[in-house]
C-alpha cells in the first residue's frame, strides 16, 4: 500500500484528503506545519507527500527542499491557490514531481497521484537497467514485438517468434534481433533452444508499458 503524507494547515481540508486517499487504496499520514512534516518524512519513508504551497512560518516549497534532503526518492505534489507558470516552474526546478491548483476535483487529484506513483514506477525501472541498452531495445519495433510476444508466451521457439511476428521471408532480420536483445541480457535461451525474457527484460517490459500508456493518454 503506498504511504502518502498530506501536509497543510487547514484542518477540514487536510482530514477530508486523508479519507478520501484512504477510500482510494492509500495509507495516510497527516501534518500540520512544515516542521511536523519534515520530522515525519525523517523518521518514515513516504511514496508521495502533499504539500501545499502556502502555510505559516515554512512554506510548502522550504517544506519540499527539506524533504528532498532526507528523503530524495519522495515524490511531491504541491497543492495552491495561485496557480502561475512560475511558481509551478520553481517547484519542478525544486524537486516537485507535479502541481495542483485550488479548487481541484478529486478524481484530478487521483489521476495525479496515480501518474506520480506510475512515473516513480519507470524510474526506478530504469535505474537498475543499462540505459542505452534499454533504448536501444525499444527504438525497434521488431524487437518491442518480440518482447511482447515473449511476455505473453513466456517461452518460444525460434520457428515460431518468425511466424507470430509474421515475417517469414525475413527469418535473418528476426535472428539479428533476438542476437541483440540476448546481448542487452533482454532475453536467454533455455535448454531446448526456446526464448525467454530475463529478469532484466520483464523490467524493460515494464517500462514499455508505462511509456505507450503516456503516449496513448
Amino acid at each position: 500500500m503506498k504511504k502518502i503524507l498530506i501536509v497543510n494547515d487547514d484542518s477540514e481540508l487536510r482530514v477530508n484528503l486523508s479519507e478520501i486517499l484512504k477510500g482510494a487504496g492509500y495509507f495516510t499520514d497527516e501534518s500540520l506545519s512544515g516542521k511536523d512534516a519534515i520530522a515525519k518524512a525523517t523518521a518514515e519513508d513516504f511514496d508521495i507527500a502533499l504539500l501545499d504551497v502556502m502555510m505559516p512560518r515554512m512554506s510548502g516549497i522550504d517544506v519540499l527542499t527539506e524533504i528532498k534532503k532526507v528523503r530524495p526518492r519522495t515524490k511531491i505534489i504541491m497543492i495552491t491557490a495561485f496557480a502561475t507558470v512560475e511558481n509551478a516552474v520553481d517547484a519542478i526546478k525544486k524537486g516537485a514531481s507535479d502541481y495542483i491548483s485550488k479548487p481541484f476535483k478529486i478524481e484530478t487529484l487521483i489521476t495525479t497521484i496515480r501518474r506520480v506513483i506510475e512515473e516513480a514506477r519507470f524510474e526506478e525501472g530504469i535505474k537498475k537497467l543499462d540505459f542505452d541498452y534499454t533504448l536501444s531495445s525499444l527504438s525497434s519495433s521488431i524487437r518491442r514485438d518480440i518482447i511482447r510476444l515473449l511476455n505473453a508466451r513466456t517461452s518460444m521457439r525460434f520457428a515460431k517468434i518468425v511466424r507470430e511476428l509474421g515475417i517469414e521471408e525475413e527469418h535473418t532480420k528476426v535472428a539479428f534481433h533476438l542476437k541483440m536483445l540476448k546481448e542487452a541480457g533482454i532475453i536467454e535461451q533455455d535448454k531446448e533452444k526456446s526464448y525467454l525474457l530475463t529478469k532484466e527484460g520483464i523490467k524493460i517490459m515494464d517500462c514499455l508499458k508505462i511509456l505507450e500508456s503516456h503516449i496513448q493518454a
